[in-house]
């Protein structure tokens, strides 16, 4: 059996079972009941999570993958199949309102936007965990002061425990593509809201990172207000030297 790992960017199937069983166990971490799987194609990966004492859903944007589901898993998977987009579907229908775990073969090229979205519900969603590009999960779990961190390590970071896991090689693939995948998972911390504004710390952390090789002091230009004190030392950093905490306390001088 094998699985659409990268559906959108051209037909890669997952061939090694034991990868798969791996990524499906990354679930053992939470306590987390009901799980939602995104993308199970052909259900290399959803075979594994039925195993498991979940109660599980999964949501497929392809057509053909959700007819092979009902044909090849309609005793696990009766009723609990969606067809759609995960962009675009309607999460608070989802488990009746509860919290759910995540997981999936994430679509490579739209890996970014699915985290993005995993934030906007973070009170719902309590742990994520899943196959994505390599260099991808290598930023989200990098800190302060190393090329990879970006946007979204610290705005995942405000939020979650992220953790590397493994790297998988493009060889289990097939047909291999040019690039690693990785796996990780993501456990939401005790934060239930940031001391400061949250949209505008969002707006913070993407401002400054749109122009990263520039001092905070430059690249903040843009959402400056006239006559803020800009002398201390944190206005002579660079945004990748800034830790979550930083972030927020350079929110705070904005409010």
């Amino acid at each position: 059996m094998q699985v659409r790992a990268k559906k959108y960017l051209g037909q890669h199937f997952l061939t090694d079972l034991g990868i798969a069983s791996r990524i499906a166990d990354t679930v053992d971490q939470t306590a987390e009941r009901n799980v939602l799987e995104i993308g199970p194609g052909m259900g290399v990966l959803t075979q594994f999570l039925l195993e498991k004492e979940k109660n599980l859903q999964v949501i497929e944007i392809d057509g053909e993958s959700v007819e092979y589901l009902k044909e090849n898993f309609s005793r696990g998977l009766d009723g609990r199949i969606i067809e759609g987009d995960f962009l675009k579907f309607n999460i608070d229908t989802l488990f009746d309102g509860a919290s759910f775990a995540l997981i999936g073969n994430y679509p490579y090229n739209i890996s970014s936007q699915i985290f993005f979205r995993v934030l906007d519900y973070r009170d719902r969603i309590p742990f994520v965990s899943g196959m994505i590009q390599k260099e991808v999960a290598r930023r989200l779990a990098s800190g302060p002061g190393n090329k990879d961190y970006g946007i979204l390590s610290v705005l995942l970071q405000a939020y979650y425990d992220i953790e590397y896991l493994f790297t998988v090689p493009p060889g289990v693939f097939a047909p291999p593509p040019k690039v690693d995948s990785a796996v990780l998972s993501m456990k939401r911390n005790g934060v239930k809201s940031l001391p400061c504004d949250e949209r505008l710390f969002k707006t913070v952390v993407k401002t400054a990172f749109n122009q990263r090789r520039k001092t905070l002091r430059n690249s903040l230009k843009p959402i400056m207000k006239e006559g803020m004190d800009t002398t201390s030392d944190l206005w002579n950093r660079r945004p990748e030297q800034l830790s979550v905490a930083d972030f927020i306390n350079l929110t705070l001088k904005f409010q």
